[in-house]
Formats: C-alpha cells, sequence, structure tokens
C-alpha cells in the first residue's frame, strides 16, 4: 500500500475548541445543511420548551418567525438558572449555549424526568450554526441577556432589569454560509407544532409568519391531548364508536394511548416516544399489538364470539380499520433503524403490553355494544383476508407466476436489472402504442391501461386480486401486495405514472397513488414512484427546432427568448396536446422518456399522516369534507381541461 508523504506529529492533530466541531461536521448534529436541518434548529429550541412542560412548569410557547427569517423563541418555563457553574466557572445559561452536551437532561439527578430531545445538545448546536443569537432570561425577579455570534460570546449574562414571572426567550439568525437556504416553510413547522401540542395536553404553541404583508398565524392547545389527536386524524372518516378509548398510566414508563376504529380498511397506527415519532415503530409499537390480538381474542371466546371451531383472528384482522396513536416518555431511550427512529428498550414490550391488556379488558366489559361492533369488522376482516388468499391463489395459478408469465399487455424490457429498469404505467392503449415504439427497450417497459380502476379506499384487498384494471401492475411489479409485499422483489427500479395532463389523467393518477400508498407503501417510501410530465405546449416554425413547454409559465418564457431573437408570437405555431396519444413515438421520446430532457416528480412522503388524511378526503366516502377541499382549493388549478 502506498504511504502518504507528510507529517504526523503533535502539530497535526487538530483539536476543536468549544463549538468549532459543530461547525465543521453540522451533519453529525443536525443530520443535514438543508431545509430540514434549518427546520431542526427550531425544534431544538422549542423542545426545551417542551422539556420544561413535560416538568409541569410551562404552559406556552411562542414561535415567530421574523423578517429576514430570524426566529424567535419565547416559553414561560423556569428560565435556564444564572447563577456561576461550579466547574466552568461561567454563568450556567452560557455553559448551556457554549458547551456541548451541557443542560439539565443527564443523569439520575437530572433537571427533567423525561427529555424530548434526542442528543442534550440543542442550544449550544443552534448556537454554533447562527450568525448571531440572543438569549433572554427572565428569573429570579431578574431580566438577564446574553449575545453570541457564530456560537462564541460577545456579551456575556448581564442582568438588564427587573422582571415579573419567568421563562426563557431566544432569538437567533442561522447562518446562511452553513445552510442552503435560511427560507424556512410555515407549513412544515405548524404540522410540527400541532403534533407536539397533542402530545403534551393543556400546552400552548403559537407560531407566526411575520414574512409577508399579511402575516398568518396558528395556535394550538388540545386538553384533550391524545383523544383530540386520533379525533383530528379520523375528521374525515367514519366512526365505529364516537368516542376514542382512552388508556394512561404513569409510572417509570408513562404510558398513554387513545385507540378508534373507523369503517375504513386501513391501518393507521402513529407511535411517539419523549415526542419524537418514532415512524419505525420499536418495542412499544411490538407491545401495544400483542396486546391488541390477545384481547380481542380473549373477549370473543369468553363471549362466545369466536366459536370452538374458529380460528383466533390474526393482528391484521383486529387491525383494519384502527386509528391509534402510543405515546410513551422513556428515561434513556435507546433508538435504532437506519433513521433512528425505532425504540429498542426491550423493557418496554412488557409495560405497554401488560398496561393495554389490563385497560382494554375492562374497557370491553364495560362497553359491550362498541365491543361488539369492533368485532362485527374483524370477523368481516378475517372474512375477507380468507378470501383474499383464495383469489390470491387463483391469480398465481391463473398467471402461473411460478415462472414469471407476465401480464399480456406489457411490453418488458430485455434488461433483467431492477434498478436501470423502468415500467412507464400509461393511460390508453393509443398512448401505450406510442410509448412502446418510441421507448428504449433495454431499459423501458410500458404497461397500458385503459378505463377507470377501482377505488381502493373503498375496496378490500379481495376485491383487488383479480381485477382486471390492478392485477396486470400487481403482476409487473411483481413484489404482492399488503403485508405481503416485499420491496427486494421489484422488477423495476422506477414505476412512471404516465397520464394525460386532464381531468381524466389526474383522476387516473391519484387512483394508482392511492393503490400505492395502501397496498404496495414501501414502494413510495422507497422513492420507486415517479410521475411523468408530459409537455402542454409545441411551438413550431419552418427551419426551427421544436420547442416544448411544460407549463403556462414555460409558455411565456420561451415566446419571450423567441422575440428576443426576432421571432414573433404571429410566427410561431402553437400546439396544445390535449393527450399523449396526440404525439408520435419520436415526440414522446424526446419530451416525456429520454433520461436526458425528461422531467419526472418523485413522489415522496415525509408526512404519513398528512398523506393518509389526503387519500381518505379525495378518494373516502365523506362527501361534505370533499366539496370544502375542492372549493378551498379549485382556484390553485392550472392545465385541466374542465
Amino acid at each position: 500500500m502506498e504511504k502518504y508523504n507528510h507529517k504526523y506529529g503533535a502539530e497535526q492533530i487538530q483539536v476543536l475548541e468549544g463549538l468549532e466541531a459543530v461547525r465543521k461536521r453540522p451533519g453529525m448534529y443536525i443530520g443535514s445543511t438543508s431545509i430540514r436541518g434549518l427546520h431542526h434548529l427550531v425544534y431544538e429550541i422549542v423542545d426545551n420548551g417542551v422539556d420544561e412542560a413535560l416538568a409541569g412548569y410551562c404552559t406556552e410557547i411562542n414561535v415567530v418567525i421574523e423578517k429576514g427569517n430570524v426566529i424567535s423563541v419565547t416559553d414561560n418555563g423556569r428560565g435556564i438558572p444564572v447563577e456561576i457553574h461550579p466547574k466552568t466557572h461561567i454563568s450556567t445559561a452560557e455553559t448551556v449555549y457554549t458547551v456541548l452536551h451541557a443542560g439539565g437532561k443527564f443523569g439520575g439527578d437530572s433537571g427533567y424526568k423525561v427529555s424530548g430531545g434526542l442528543h442534550g445538545v440543542g442550544a449550544s448546536v443552534v448556537n454554533a450554526l447562527s450568525t448571531w443569537a440572543e438569549v433572554t432570561i427572565k428569573r429570579d425577579g431578574g431580566l438577564y441577556q446574553m449575545y453570541f455570534e457564530k456560537g462564541k460570546t460577545v456579551k456575556k449574562l448581564e442582568r438588564i432589569g427587573d422582571a415579573e414571572g419567568t421563562g426563557t426567550k431566544v432569538r437567533f439568525l442561522a447562518d446562511d454560509t452553513i445552510f442552503e437556504s435560511l427560507n424556512y416553510e410555515f407549513e412544515v413547522l405548524e404540522k410540527r407544532f400541532r403534533e407536539i401540542a397533542f402530545l403534551t395536553k393543556g400546552l400552548k404553541i403559537t407560531i407566526e409568519d411575520q414574512r409577508e404583508e399579511t402575516p398568518k398565524k396558528s395556535e394550538f392547545c388540545y386538553e384533550g391531548g391524545l383523544i383530540s389527536f386520533v379525533e383530528y386524524l379520523n375528521k374525515n372518516k367514519e366512526k365505529l364508536h364516537k368516542t376514542p378509548i382512552y388508556i394512561e398510566k404513569d409510572g417509570e414508563v408513562p404510558v398513554e394511548i387513545a385507540i378508534q376504529y373507523t369503517t375504513s380498511y386501513s391501518e393507521n397506527i402513529y407511535t411517539f416516544v419523549n415526542n419524537i415519532n418514532t415512524i419505525e415503530g420499536g418495542t412499544h409499537l411490538e407491545g401495544f399489538k400483542r396486546s391488541l390480538t390477545k384481547v380481542f381474542n380473549d373477549y370473543a371466546r369468553s363471549h362466545n364470539i369466536l366459536k370452538e371451531k374458529d380460528s383466533n383472528l390474526q393482528g391484521e384482522d383486529i387491525r383494519e380499520g384502527i386509528t391509534a396513536v402510543v405515546s410513551v416518555k422513556v428515561k434513556e431511550p435507546q433508538f435504532e433503524g437506519q433513521t433512528k427512529t425505532k425504540l429498542g428498550n426491550s423493557e418496554v414490550t412488557g409495560v405497554v403490553q401488560s398496561m393495554v391488556n389490563e385497560a382494554l379488558s375492562t374497557f370491553l366489559e364495560e362497553n359491550p355494544s362498541v365491543a361488539k361492533a369492533i368485532l362485527e369488522k374483524c370477523i368481516s376482516a378475517s372474512r375477507a383476508r380468507e378470501a383474499a388468499r383464495k383469489a390470491r391463489e387463483l391469480v398465481r395459478k391463473k398467471s402461473n407466476l411460478e415462472t414469471s408469465t407476465l401480464p399480456g399487455k406489457l411490453a418488458d424490457c430485455s434488461s433483467k436489472n431492477a434498478d436501470e429498469c423502468e415500467v412507464y404505467i400509461v393511460e390508453g392503449d393509443s398512448a401505450g402504442g406510442s410509448a412502446k415504439q418510441g421507448r428504449d427497450r433495454k431499459f423501458q417497459a410500458i404497461l397500458p391501461l385503459w378505463g377507470k380502476m377501482l377505488n381502493v379506499e373503498k375496496a378490500r384487498a379481495d376485491k383487488i386480486y383479480g381485477n382486471d384494471k390492478l392485477n396486470p401492475v400487481i403482476v409487473a411489479i411483481g413484489a404482492g401486495i399488503g403485508a405481503e409485499f416485499d420491496i427486494t422483489k421489484i422488477r423495476y427500479g422506477k414505476v412512471i405514472i404516465m397520464a394525460d395532463a386532464d381531468v381524466d389523467g389526474a383522476h387516473i393518477r391519484t387512483l394508482l397513488l392511492t393503490f400505492f400508498f395502501r397496498y404496495m407503501r414501501p414502494l413510495i417510501e422507497n422513492g420507486n414512484v415517479y410521475l411523468a410530465q408530459p409537455p402542454l405546449y409545441k411551438l413550431s416554425k419552418k427551419g426551427m427546432e421544436d420547442r416544448y413547454c411544460y407549463t403556462d409559465e414555460d409558455l411565456e418564457k420561451a415566446y419571450k427568448e423567441l422575440e428576443e431573437k426576432g421571432i414573433t408570437r404571429d410566427q410561431l405555431g402553437l400546439q396544445r396536446y390535449k393527450g399523449l396519444g396526440e404525439m408520435n413515438p419520436e415526440q414522446l421520446w424526446d419530451t416525456t422518456m429520454n433520461p436526458d430532457t425528461r422531467i419526472l416528480i418523485k413522489v415522496t412522503m415525509d408526512d404519513a399522516i398528512k398523506a393518509d388524511e389526503i387519500f381518505t378526503l379525495l378518494m373516502g366516502d365523506e362527501v361534505e369534507p370533499r366539496r370544502e377541499f375542492i372549493q378551498q382549493n379549485a382556484k390553485y388549478v392550472r392545465n385541466l381541461d374542465i
């Protein structure tokens, strides 16, 4: 091995003092320097106020996005201690903002029973990654203030006056030399603070955006806590029982759970540890699921709802239509998984399981009508699951999956490497014909669909197998559906929906996305689903290369650029594409399928709660919420032929 010819002595060993390490490697502390990392700064400061609320001292947190993207966070907690710290010999407040891992959340005799922060580095990291930060504290009858620039103390803590009450106010401007953008997204912050308010019963959180002429403001406070959370999640769904089932127990591991069943066929369970959304679940989810299955089967047996000859209900039967929020508070949470959002503390499984066993059993005994309604749905789900199994086996025999017989209309690609292969799901036979002729046969497959497909929001899995519109999609992708879906078996790395830019095309996209979200969700989570963007217009002139425009803005820009070259609008031919079938194979390749020139939109799902709400709203049974949504959003629609 070649040796590098350079000195390696004491002088080559870098010691990053204070917060220099954070500025040198910000991604280690906040995940990234993208917009997500920028929002993380706000969460870190807000979490300090939430920890005060969890400890019983804070009732209000106010967040303001000031002009110039300055963030201000004010809480009415105890205020950061201002006395000299015995180890650092500077004020405790300055220590918290300048020393990593300095805070009230470490050790058994810490200032907090539990903490929402993952790392205990929040305040100092925010300070390090800010151009400037100003901290004002009300405590012990005094008003104190200190000021920092890029993590370094510019003005030490000093008493600047008297004050009533207690609390902390932090103002900071994130460093634009570190972050890609300082443009905070109000809706992203609003969603997180609503979530925190649900999870912290009685805490009032306000967020105000002062950057525009007309400020935006939202206020959240839920005395109902998780009950309010579940009611919010189910606001557009038909409920099996009016009031959510609520379970709460204090102790070494405090647990709070709210459950409500709806008539839908999907399962929605959201789990939190110390207010952190554990999107990958973990031991608390495992304990909850185990208990749910046991309690309902035991109740059904003891009340003769399940006969001796009947098989036990499976977990998926019992969870059909459930909306639940499981929140636990753990002193020292251990996280696993790629995104560190899966709880690993083994003791939590037993705590949650025993608590739910006792509380849910009592509830069912005391509320037999609710128990009966839920179990009727569970038994119906069990029968549908069995019907789906038979339908699945029939489909397998019919299509002979074991020997890889693919749908007749699928024009497959020659490559078998899923990473480079892509399938276009195309609306209509005419567009499918152009796509088949225009594609690159090596890595592009074409699957034409015709007519409207099944709305899976209103159907169980047994109706999906054998459906002449959806079954070809299932077979072509090759990874199964629902609980059996296996992302490692997908045949194409990109699944691209290519539909017309009109009302029918939008409907087909929505139907397919609903199907993927409900029955192939890992496909979206893994980033395999895309929307093709065919052009809306073609500008042409003899002697000039055709110019394609994808939006009205593109069209206006093209007109202006061509006018600068001496080509007027009158000289140009304008074609408005009503559908993909109007394009010949070469045009379709050039505009929509050529990897070098096409535009693809990746379908992502950063917010599962919001995604579930939208699909329920657009595709569910409740008409009135859908009408309201259409009335509120119709003004934003562009390029749809009505």
